[in-house]
C-alpha cells in the first residue's frame, strides 16, 4: 500500500441540522464524530465527496 496515494481528511463541521444527503456522505467517508481523522486512498470519489462537504471537512497535510 506504500504505492497508493492516501489523503487525510478531518471532520471540523456538525452534522447536526444538515441535510441527510450530507449526513450520508459523511459515514461514506468513515466520519461521524467532531475532530475525526481518516486516511483514504485518494481517488476521484474520495475528492468529490470532500468536494460536497467543504463546510464539514478538511484535508490534512
Amino acid at each position: 500500500m506504500a504505492d497508493k496515494k492516501t489523503v487525510k481528511i478531518k471532520q471540523i463541521g456538525s452534522p447536526i441540522r444538515r441535510p441527510e444527503s450530507q449526513r450520508k456522505i459523511l459515514i461514506g467517508l468513515g466520519l461521524g464524530k467532531m475532530h475525526k481523522v481518516v486516511e483514504l486512498q485518494d481517488t476521484p470519489e474520495v475528492r468529490g465527496a470532500i468536494a460536497k462537504l467543504p463546510h464539514m471537512v478538511a484535508v490534512v497535510e
